[in-house]
């Protein structure tokens, strides 16, 4: 049996300044897009975010990897000659 389940998320409402003829073109835009400011913002700011936690990714990976030594047949000079 298969069960139905409802998913709440609260959200938060935060103000946000702009100049008007800027936040008209932006209400222009996603009305051709068939969406709202809103979502929009929503949009951008989850991949704002997710930016931010790909920088942390890569320095999670860096400190598992720290114990790993370069030893290939190059010096740090020749790998960065071009």
């Amino acid at each position: 049996m298969h069960g139905n389940s409802v998913h709440y998320f609260h959200m938060k409402n935060i103000t946000l300044s702009a100049e008007e003829n800027l936040i008209e073109q932006a209400r222009l835009v996603a009305q051709t897009r068939h969406t709202t400011l809103n979502a929009a913002f929503r949009e951008w700011l989850e991949q704002y975010a997710a930016q931010a936690g790909g920088g942390a990714a890569v320095d999670a990976l860096m400190r598992r990897l720290r114990h790993v030594r370069s030893s290939g047949p190059y010096t740090r000079d020749e790998m960065n000659e071009r």
